[in-house]
């Protein structure tokens, strides 16, 4: 998401936020969970203390389900003209990422949403959610907020009753709560949240499960490990005969090891399937079936992904502003994005075909951009200041940029280079932070 300076809703002083006014999901898949979490367009004022979500016009694209939702949060006041001219924006910004064969008539007939619960709830009836699903999710809101509060002999008994209801949704709804906390700044509730999933675990029926599936992943990626680098596929069909009572372990090793499970390696299977005895003949048969099924399906899933990261790119290439794009659409960009962008510009250069390779290094721009700590430039230029004055001078000129964020940077950069042979440079950081530390008191203490 594209950061930018706006003023904070509770004190009025100018903070850095990440906002983002278009959720579409046909780029980034992650778009919806991002905004049902309550993760987007969060703001901590380092000033004040203020956390909560900033009201700023939004839509919501779907093009699967041909969905078009738009929202202006009431409490801006908008006049009618400005909201349309605004929304109107942000529209066409989802109609330009659409090739013109997938523009259809929905686009030009939004569904306004007049609270932020109507549009989730038109989102997930969308997605076949029933109103009684919503209210079985929002009794597990209410018991996550009640165990919060409970002491540990309390919240083991409450467990037990409510066994049934702490179940896999359960379990995503207490991480989604926890990734939004995290994603607010609200380390507090962050911490709590974690915490509370941590003591549910041991205690309930299906976070044993859990427990014990992490156990099994684990062990896995451990006896794998434990084959080192050069590994045969008499190897690694020994280690999959050996776990094949354990669906967990043989699902992660399969997954892992999907380029050994090739056409030589199913055929030293059926020779060993050819010589053995009838009980091993069929236990082998049988893990077979299973390989096949196995490589078939994550053969699908990255064939899937593939294909979604292809779509992704190809429409961050249609985009009127390829950089904004890339950073409001940053979650949707992972290792299957950047195969196909390194694929895609080789086929580009191939072909000479500039203008395609100009608007991939656009995209790379932008994901470097976003890969770059907020505050680096800053905390470099502070380092290679010549002299005291002018690093007093440069935290004057950017004091908004001292926030908690920018401490953060510099207490991992000053843990970085303590120990290194370059102790001018250690010294340098160490000072800067103790100027950085009391620029940040003094500006906490001139808003009280």
């Amino acid at each position: 998401m594209p950061r930018t300076t706006i003023n904070c809703p509770n004190c009025r002083q100018p903070v850095t936020a990440e906002i983002q006014q278009v959720f579409d999901v046909g780029v980034n898949p992650q778009a919806k969970q991002m905004l049902l979490s309550g993760a987007a367009n969060m703001v901590v004022c380092p000033h004040c203390g203020f956390q909560g979500p900033l009201a700023t016009p939004f839509v919501y694209h779907d093009p699967e389900k041909e969905l078009l939702l738009t929202f202006t949060p009431p409490e801006m006041n908008l006049p009618p003209n400005e909201r349309e001219r605004i929304i109107g924006q942000l529209i066409n910004q989802v109609v330009e990422n659409l090739p013109p064969e997938k523009r259809k008539g929905y686009l030009f007939s939004p569904q306004p949403a007049l609270t932020m619960q109507g549009l989730m709830e038109r989102i997930l009836q969308a997605d076949g959610i029933t109103k009684e699903m919503l209210q079985a999710q929002q009794d597990r809101v209410n018991l996550i907020q009640r165990m919060l509060e409970m002491s540990d002999d309390v919240l083991t008994e409450v467990a037990k009753q409510n066994d049934e209801l702490i179940d896999e949704q359960f379990f995503t709804l207490l991480s989604t709560l926890a990734q939004a906390s995290q994603a607010g700044g609200d380390r507090e509730t962050f911490q709590s949240l974690a915490e509370l999933q941590k003591k549910l675990l041991p205690i309930t029926t299906f976070g044993k499960e859990v427990e014990q599936q992490s156990k099994d992943m684990e062990a896995a990626v451990k006896r794998l490990q434990d084959l080192g680098n050069d590994f045969t596929r008499d190897d690694l069909l020994d280690l999959l005969i050996d776990v094949s009572e354990n669906a967990v372990q043989l699902s992660v090793i399969v997954s892992m090891a999907r380029p050994g499970l090739d056409y030589e390696f199913f055929s030293l299977l059926t020779e060993r399937i050819s010589a053995a005895d009838d009980e091993t003949a069929n236990k082998l048969n049988k893990l077979r079936e299973e390989l096949s099924e196995m490589t078939r399906r994550v053969d699908e899933q990255i064939t899937a992904r593939q294909e979604q990261s292809r779509r992704n790119l190809e429409a961050l290439l249609g985009a009127p502003d390829i950089r904004q794009a890339t950073l409001q659409n940053l979650p949707a960009i992972d290792e299957f994005f950047l195969q196909v962008l390194e694929q895609e510009m080789a086929t580009a250069e191939q072909a000479g075909n500039q203008d395609r390779l100009n608007k991939m290094q656009q995209i790379i721009a932008a994901i470097q951009e976003a890969s770059t700590p907020p505050g680096a430039e800053m905390l470099q230029k502070l380092i290679e200041a010549p002299d005291d004055e002018t690093v007093d001078q440069l935290m004057k000129e950017n004091q908004e940029s001292i926030d908690q964020e920018f401490l953060d940077l510099l207490t991992n950069v000053m843990m970085q280079v303590q120990d290194s042979d370059d102790t001018e440079t250690a010294d340098r950081v160490r000072s800067i932070y103790r100027k950085a530390v009391r620029a940040s008191m003094q500006a906490g203490m001139q808003a009280e």
